[in-house]
């Protein structure tokens, strides 16, 4: 087992990592940029570093500061939790030839499934149904690229191979605009991401957003805990999540699921990962794999009683995985509504002194957060303060805990996204199951 870890991220998955570490006996170092020193899990851990000052590229991105914080204090492995660097093959890279572990997957995988390309020419060998495409890299050919979106069938998007987080993609609509649309997103993909590559798939037009959990050691198994559906988004971004996916039966969970653990082990794939599928029509379309723990892990954790960092550690330690497939069960239903400081109108960042902080409580609810009474919310980093979850029995019993958690909740000297979940619980749609990922835009007028 590892016997100490740095934990090479902030806020409320930092504590989140931490505190799963303090239950198996592992020791933790806490790196935090100067703007960083009052955060709840730098005060909790055993050792803490100073990496660099507030802007995240000169602490949670600078790669050399932390690997160096591993090194003077001894420390056997690097967690890096979501963001940041979690996703950074060359960093993974980094970490394993100073000598430490990195908890999560290999830097080959990272890469692989990083690249949109690559990742779906892998899923589709592996059997994980795909979006109708191009199958590879745009060429220059604009008869060819012309022909092929014919084939496909319009509307089609054009998408970035290195893009992520809703960037390096465009919507086409009809012939006339293809070829701009390509020479447009190469270029905005050239700048962004330092890589022009591009490719096509048809446009689902009212798809549903959801994942797959999956946990993979290095003994050759691997397992699912299920789906989440996360079509609740704004901008790209996810807002509310939950657990299981309303409508999707037994059948479908284990045949998309079991493909997904298939496809782990086609690519040696080890630690926690998720695959994002498109869902329209009963169809499972793969759009790409995190390869890492995701923000709404807890809601899953909830539904199957396995702890996913846990599994995380273990897996790092070259320990195999605890449970079996034929041990996952799915207990009642979980939802998850992510808590931003930020305006809930017209959602601009919210930085500035929380004066009151009081979490809600009662059967079923789980706050993750690093927040307390006193607390200054920076605003150098991403606007997430908290996770509000909830569980019951079914569907309605968790709605009905969380529509009383959201109620119970006080954030007082920053504005809060928490009326906007107050109005989500309200709305019939979302009541009934089922909306798509563009449901809260043309609700808020966004579209």
């Amino acid at each position: 087992m590892l016997d100490k870890i740095v934990i090479a991220n902030r806020g409320e998955i930092a504590l989140r990592i931490l505190r799963a570490c303090r239950e198996m006996g592992i020791k933790t170092v806490a790196v935090h940029s100067t703007a960083d020193n009052n955060l709840k899990h730098v005060l909790l851990a055993d050792e803490t570093v100073c990496i660099g000052p507030p802007q995240s590229s000169e602490s949670y991105l600078n790669m050399p500061a932390i690997i160096s914080a591993a090194e003077v204090t001894d420390a056997t492995g690097i967690h890096p939790g979501y963001g940041f660097l979690s996703e950074n093959a060359d960093f993974a890279e980094r970490v394993e030839s100073s000598g430490f572990t990195f908890i999560g997957p290999k830097a080959d995988a990272i890469r692989l499934m990083g690249d949109k390309v690559s990742a779906i020419r892998a899923m589709k060998a592996a059997g994980v149904p795909c979006v109708p495409g191009s199958d590879g890299p745009l060429g220059d050919d604009a008869d060819d690229n012309l022909r092929m979106a014919r084939d496909i069938g319009y509307p089609i998007i054009i998408k970035a191979s290195g893009g992520g987080g809703g960037r390096g993609m465009r919507v086409v609509h009809s012939e006339a605009s293809l070829i701009s649309a390509i020479t447009v997103t190469k270029a905005e993909a050239r700048a962004a991401f330092g890589n022009d590559v591009v490719y096509m798939e048809k446009f689902l037009e009212k798809p549903r957003h959801v994942e797959f959990q999956v946990l993979a050691d290095t003994h050759g198994n691997a397992i699912h805990l299920g789906e989440r559906d996360c079509s609740m988004q704004r901008r790209h971004q996810k807002v509310v999540e939950e657990a299981p996916a309303p409508g999707i039966t037994e059948e479908q969970r284990q045949a998309i699921g079991e493909r997904c653990v298939n496809a782990c082990l086609e690519i040696g794939y080890r630690s926690a990962g998720t695959f994002e599928f498109l869902y329209e029509d009963g169809e499972f379309y793969f759009i790409e794999m995190n390869t890492r723990l995701q923000v709404e892990h807890p809601v899953t954790e909830m539904i199957t009683g396995i702890d996913i960092v846990r599994e995380q550690l273990r897996i790092a330690s070259g320990e195999s995985l605890s449970i079996k497939q034929e041990d996952v069960k799915i207990l009642g239903h979980a939802i998850e509504c992510r808590i931003n400081a930020e305006d809930p109108k017209t959602f601009m960042p919210s930085p500035g002194l929380v004066t009151l902080w009081h979490s809600p409580g009662g059967p079923g609810i789980r706050m993750e957060s690093h927040v307390y009474s006193g607390y200054k919310v920076p605003p150098f980093y991403d606007s997430m303060i908290g996770k509000l979850i909830a569980h019951g029995e079914n569907r309605d019993a968790a709605f009905a805990r969380m529509k009383n958690a959201l109620s119970e909740s006080v954030i007082e000297g920053i504005k809060t996204n928490v009326p906007l979940h107050q109005e989500i619980f309200q709305h019939a749609a979302f009541q009934a199951g089922g909306t798509d990922i563009h449901y809260l835009e043309k609700r808020l007028g966004l579209t």
